[in-house]
This record gives C-alpha cells, sequence and structure tokens, in this order.
C-alpha cells in the first residue's frame, strides 16, 4: 500500500525525494559543506535518547515553582553543559497561584458534592505520586458564590447571543461550558461580560471522551475523571506574569498590586471531568438545548435556570515564585552578534510527558547533535542560543519575561526565534513569518517521514488534498506549489518575539495521529505517551531533522533567506479577507433588517402576540481601503526590487554583513503602538483574537473592529495598518543597494 500511495504523492505534486543540491542562502561551495554537515547532524539523532529524556523528565511533577520545575531546569543545565555548550539558568520573580480551597457542590434540587480528583492507574506508573497539582485553573478569582446553574455550550460570544433570543439570562448565575473551540480563558472571560458570577468547564465525551475513541487506559482519549487544568489569564491582554507588564519580572522590578492587574480574571472558574458535570447537567431544566449543543452524556441536555442551584468556593495560595530559564549558547565564529534562537518550554501541569517533554527532549537532542558536531571542528558562523522556558502553562511567563528584559538587545541580534512544544505521531504544522515560507519550504522537501518514506510535506499536501471539502479546495491545493506558513496567534513561547518584538519567528510541531484527552490531566504520563503518542520516538527525530535544519542552515547562511514577495502576497489575501468580511456583514444586516421589518409588520397585525422584535440594525458604510492598497503596492514593488539584490548579492559573494542585519530586523519596521485597548501587541499584522485567545486574527485591528462593528475604528486602523507596511516598504526599498 505505501507504494501505490508514494507514486501518485510524486505524480501529483511534481516533486520527488531526491537530495538537495543547493539551499536558499547558500553559494554552490557553502551549500555543499551544509549538506555534508546536516548528514553527519541526522547520524547523531536518537531515538533511545528523546525516549529517555522524556521518561527521566517526566518521572515527578515540575509545575512553576515547585521544587520538580527547580530539578528538572538543573537537569536540563547540566545535558547542555555535557554537550559542551555554554548554559545558565537565568530566573525571575513571578506571582503563582495555586488551589488552597477546591468546592463544588449541587444543592438543589438534589444534592451531590464533586470528587475533583483524578484515581491513580494500575497502568500509569506515575498517576499517583504526590505533590501533584489537583485540577483547577490558574488565575481564576477567588470566590464563594451559589445561584442558579446555566448551560451555554462552549460559552462562547455567539452561544450567549442564542442563550439571549431564548429568553435567557445569566446575570448573578453561575454557567457551565464546554472546553473546546476556544481556548479555555475566554469561556469566564465572556461569561463575566454577561454578568455571571462563577463558571464551570468542563470536558464533553463527545470531543475527546468515549465518542472519539476507547478511553485511557484501553485507549487514548479522556475517560470520565480526566481533567484539563490551565491558565484562564486574559492572555489576549498580554502575557506573562501579571504584575509586571511590559517589562522583565526581575526581583526588584516594580510590580503592580495584585487586584489592579487586568488580566487576572474577576470571578471565580474550576475545570471538572464529566463525571462531576453529569450530576450538574442532569439537573438542569428549563429549555432543551439546540441539537448542536447536545453533548454525548446519556442526557438530554437543558440550557436552565431552574431549580438546578450550585455552590462554588475557590481560594488560591497567591504566591511568589521562581521561574528557571535555561539558556545554551554555541558562539558563532564570524557573526557572534547574530543570534539563531531555538525554545521549548520544560515546565508542565502535572508530569507533562507530551506536553512539553516530547519537544523539550526532541530540542535536546538537537543540541546534543550540534554538541557532537562541535567535536569534529564544526562552527557555527553565528551564535546559536536554545531556551528552555519555565512557565509557559501559565501564561508564557518564562518567555515573555525573557523577552521583555532583553528587549533592545534581543531586537538588535535575534536573527529568527524556531520554537517548538510538544509534538507526535502525525503531519508537519508550522506557522510563522511569512518572509520564511520559502525558507521552511526547502526544508520539508528533505525531512522524510518515517511511516510513508516520502517528504514531510509531500505527507501533509496529500493529507490536506484528502481533507479538502470541495473540488474548488482540491484544485487550489494542487496549483499550490510548496509549503504555506499558517498565522501565528498564541498558547506558545513564539508570541512575544514575534508580537511584541517584532522578531522573525517560526513554530513546527507534528501532530494529527496523537490525538486523545490526556492534555492537562495527570494521566500526561510516559507511559501514556510510548503507547498513543509516538511510540518508538520516531517523530521526535523527525522534529528534531526538521528544527536542526532550520537553526543550522540559518546559523550557516551566507545570505539571509527572507523572501519579503511572499509576505506582502499574504498581506494582500489578508486585505481581500477583510474587504470581503465588511460586504458580507452589510448584506447580511440588510437581509436581517428586513426580516425584522416583516416581523414587526406580523405582530402589528397580531395584537394578541405580546412579543418584540430585535432592534434594527445600522447600516454598514463603505469603507475607504486605498491607503492600504497603495501601501501594499508599495510593498510589492520594493519586495521585488530586494529580490533582486539578494540573488545578485548572493551570486557575485559579495560581503553581506549590512544586509543581513537589514534582512532579520526588516519585520520590525512594522511594529507599532500596539492594538487598541492591548498595546502590548504591536504587530499589525498577527494576534491573538480578543475572543479565540490561541486562534490567531490576521490584520487583527481591522478585522476585530469591523466583526463588533465599530467602524469609526476600523477605518482608523486601515490608517495605521497602511503605515506600517509604507514603513516596511520604504525600509527594504534601500536594502541590498549594490
Amino acid at each position: 500500500m505505501k507504494k501505490i500511495f508514494i507514486i501518485p504523492l510524486v505524480a501529483i505534486f511534481g516533486y520527488a525525494t531526491a537530495q538537495q543540491k543547493t539551499i536558499s542562502g547558500f553559494t554552490e561551495t557553502s551549500a555543499a559543506a551544509e549538506l555534508k554537515t546536516e548528514q553527519t547532524f541526522d547520524a547523531s539523532l536518537s531515538a533511545q535518547k528523546i525516549g529517555e529524556t522524556i521518561k527521566e523528565l517526566s518521572a515527578y511533577p515540575h509545575n512553576l515553582g515547585s521544587p520538580g520545575s527547580k530539578a528538572v531546569a538543573e537537569k536540563i543545565l547540566q545535558k547542555y553543559k555535557s554537550f559542551g555548550l555554554d548554559a545558565h539558568i537565568e530566573s525571575y520573580t513571578v506571582l503563582f497561584p495555586s488551589p488552597k480551597t477546591r468546592v463544588l457542590e449541587l444543592t438543589a434540587p438534589t444534592q451531590y458534592s464533586a470528587l475533583l480528583k483524578e484515581p491513580p492507574l494500575a497502568e500509569d506508573a506515575t498517576s499517583g505520586q504526590d505533590n501533584q497539582l489537583p485540577p483547577y485553573n490558574a488565575w481564576s478569582a477567588d470566590g464563594d458564590v451559589t445561584g442558579q446553574l446555566v448551560f451555554v455550550n462552549y460559552g462562547l460570544p455567539d452561544d450567549y447571543e442564542k442563550l439571549e433570543r431564548l429568553g435567557i439570562d445569566v446575570k448573578g448565575k453561575i454557567v457551565i461550558a464546554k472546553y473546546g473551540h476556544s481556548w479555555r480563558g475566554i469561556k469566564p472571560k465572556v461569561a463575566y461580560e454577561h454578568g455571571a458570577i462563577g463558571c464551570i468547564i468542563y470536558s464533553d465525551p463527545k470531543d475527546d471522551g468515549y465518542s472519539a475513541g476507547e478511553v485511557y487506559p484501553k485507549g487514548a482519549f479522556k475517560n470520565e475523571y480526566g481533567v484539563q487544568r490551565g491558565s484562564v489569564v486574559d492572555m489576549v491582554i498580554y502575557p506573562g506574569d501579571p504584575l509586571t507588564p511590559g517589562y522583565g519580572a526581575t526581583k526588584d522590578a516594580k510590580r503592580l498590586d495584585r487586584n489592579e492587574a487586568p488580566t487576572i480574571l474577576k470571578i471565580p472558574v474550576l475545570p471538572i471531568s464529566y463525571h462531576d458535570a453529569l450530576p450538574l447537567l442532569s439537573a438542569l431544566d428549563g429549555t432543551v438545548a439546540p441539537e448542536e449543543w447536545q453533548g454525548s452524556l446519556p442526557i438530554t441536555y437543558h440550557l436552565g435556570p431552574g431549580k438546578a442551584m450550585v455552590h462554588l468556593k475557590l481560594a488560591f495560595n497567591w504566591d511568589m515564585v521562581q521561574a528557571y530559564d535555561v539558556i545554551a549558547k554555541i558562539k558563532g565564529t564570524e557573526q557572534p552578534d547574530e543570534w539563531v534562537m531555538r525554545g521549548n518550554h520544560h515546565d508542565a501541569w502535572v508530569n507533562g510527558a507530551n506536553d512539553p517533554l516530547s519537544g523539550q527532549a526532541a530540542m535536546l537532542e538537537e543540541a546534543r547533535a550540534l554538541g557532537n558536531l562541535l567535536k569534529t571542528g564544526w562552527k557555527p558562523k553565528r551564535t546559536i542560543v536554545y531556551c528552555s522556558w519555565d512557565g509557559e502553562e501559565e501564561s508564557l511567563i518564562g518567555s515573555t519575561e525573557y523577552a521583555e528584559t532583553h528587549d533592545k538587545e534581543l531586537q538588535q541580534k535575534a536573527v529568527v526565534y524556531i520554537n517548538s512544544d510538544d509534538t507526535g505521531r502525525g503531519f508537519i504544522n508550522t506557522g510563522g513569518s511569512q518572509a520564511l515560507e520559502g525558507f521552511m519550504d526547502d526544508i520539508t522537501k528533505t525531512v522524510i517521514d518515517p511511516q510513508t518514506k516520502v517528504t514531510v510535506l509531500e505527507r501533509k499536501r496529500a493529507k490536506e488534498l484528502v481533507d479538502a471539502r470541495s473540488l474548488q479546495s482540491k484544485k487550489e491545493i494542487l496549483a499550490t506549489n510548496g509549503l504555506k506558513l499558517s498565522a501565528l496567534g498564541s498558547g506558545s513561547d513564539f508570541s512575544p518575539f514575534l508580537q511584541h518584538l517584532g522578531i522573525p519567528t517560526l513554530d513546527i510541531e507534528y501532530a494529527g495521529e496523537n490525538e486523545g484527552g490526556e492534555y492537562h490531566s495527570i494521566y500526561d504520563s510516559y507511559d501514556n505517551y510510548i503507547r498513543f503518542k509516538d511510540p518508538g520516538f520516531i517523530y521526535g527525530v523527525t522534529l528534531a531533522q526538521t528544527t536542526g535544519r532550520a537553526t543550522l542552515r540559518m546559523a550557516d547562511a551566507d545570505l539571509l533567506p527572507f523572501d519579503f514577495r511572499t509576505l506582502h502576497n499574504t498581506i494582500e489575501k489578508y486585505t481581500k479577507e477583510v474587504q470581503e468580511l465588511i460586504n458580507n456583514i452589510r448584506e447580511n444586516t440588510e437581509m436581517d433588517n428586513q426580516l425584522i421589518k416583516a416581523n414587526d409588520y406580523a405582530l402589528a397585525s397580531d395584537p394578541t402576540k405580546n412579543e418584540k422584535s430585535p432592534d434594527i440594525k445600522a447600516e454598514v458604510p463603505q469603507l475607504d481601503f486605498s491607503t492600504l492598497v497603495n501601501s501594499l503596492d508599495s510593498l510589492k514593488k520594493s519586495a521585488d526590487k530586494l529580490s533582486t539584490n539578494w540573488a545578485t548579492a548572493l551570486q557575485k559573494n559579495i560581503a553581506h554583513d549590512k544586509l543581513n542585519k537589514q534582512l532579520y530586523q526588516a519585520e520590525q519596521q512594522l511594529l507599532n503602538d500596539g492594538l487598541p485597548r492591548r498595546n502590548w501587541y504591536k504587530h499589525p499584522i498577527y494576534a491573538p483574537g480578543f475572543y479565540t485567545g490561541y486562534g490567531a486574527k490576521t490584520l487583527p485591528g481591522i478585522r476585530e473592529a469591523i466583526e463588533q462593528r465599530n467602524w469609526k475604528e476600523a477605518q482608523e486602523q486601515i490608517l495605521v495598518v497602511a503605515k506600517s507596511i509604507n514603513k516596511l516598504a520604504n525600509y527594504i526599498n534601500t536594502a541590498g543597494t549594490l
């Protein structure tokens, strides 16, 4: 079957798995040396060692602020040193809430006290250890509240609009929402905005429990007691330590009062299992939930409010703790002040074999292989910096505090930041700065998928073709040459580098055949990982090969492989999307208003009906996109000119120091004063969505203003984005002048 699979892929996509002969950014001579280096690098990578590292570092809990966290950081430090890297620990003093009191009770019409714990399993050796954080949501408010219960589906803005249409108000009530369809922190945020006094979040078996597959330990999916811990800090305002926004949480840093920190939630929030959710949902009466809201528990889901009353009591230890970032360097021989940065976090909610140690182990193996290269006499042209971050789970704390502390130095020296998190069996997923799209395309055409023996790009595109739902989508995939980088939102350590400092960024993982329900639970363990995530650790090696090539090629390139033509094309696509968005809103508004008027007429004709139609919506104005379109024309001309200058400079092999610095600092030219109401996010092209959290919003200032029907702000943001693009266009127009 594999032979039948491979041949059509080559025929369809038009490229085979032959050895690469040239590399973008390298002369013919240096490319040959680089390919030889990569072969030696690949030969050093060991799946066995990756597995040993995952087992060693996941042997005990190691959440932020715990003795285990410090022990893991010190073990990683010693590993880097044993590889021959210059390594140290850089610590930050940060706020961390751990649970002190957790009570959840159904008080009417029947009584039930939630278990709020996950039982140990004989099949999972670490599931019964001491010092494991119990299920909770970090950055919930302390609180002791009692109220009627309301089921709000996934707890998103659209769900509350549906409830409003059904005449259901959550003000003064406690809501219960399903995990999924957005980042968890959005659910209590929206609940608070609608007047709720508490929020409960549970995992419905329809999403990652028995409806998805056999449950753990028989299968990979969430059993009835599994609970997803996690942060609910309002990270879309700013990530990192909530008390030190915009600057590093050093020992003597000035700090906000905790009650003044805008990212800490104002209502109590608690995650529970579907075992604990069933009695609560069973007690609900009132309107039957819409069909698309129904989950897989053996009940009819009702919305409430009604007889079901819930008591929620939470209290936390608000401690100042140490976050331990491990930083390791290989000094460059020619451009030591140009840094190729590579990062993955090491902290976990519990044992974290998958999240994050699968990625951390792959990165450590990558560093070990580079250490072996050093023994052969190889040295990179640019400095390589490995960063093992702490506190990612709570709010990207370690990476954000490092970036804020070293912001000026990083903007001068950081060529690229290459991020990973967890990884497993499946398909490559890549996102980041679009000027690096061609660079990653080259790499994914050389890394071989360990299962199918085709390149990881071929396998990725084959999956996209199979998953495409329309003939047009299939045609677009077939017409696309190479890899496309996705836009980055949030949820991992790339955020401060890209969205705050404007440093070119990549995020890389393998996933898609490693689904399960262990996420942020005690069952994210070594025993689980070796059965269901990456048996044999072969995709750990594949990740190390992919990120290792990216690191090596950036460190040794004669001329850095940035292509801003791709960035122009991408922003142009985003611009067309927001123009189409406002046109769709205009058409829908006109249609809705016609229906409202028709309903008003029907109600007026029948005095027995005591109903009120929604208010007529204001007309959608025409927005002027001309400044943005003109700025894109300027960027296209500048990007085309730079591409020509770049190719000439590489061909002539002239001195590249000035041009290289212009290339890696170009994206910083896009930065502005920040997004409305959240000025930490200074990149006008990418940001986490205000109501999507991890999910990216492209052209966020414009797009979100349109979505909120704030037409004045939308027009203002068009001008802001155009100004940033013009700044970039003018900057690169002079780059590479010969």
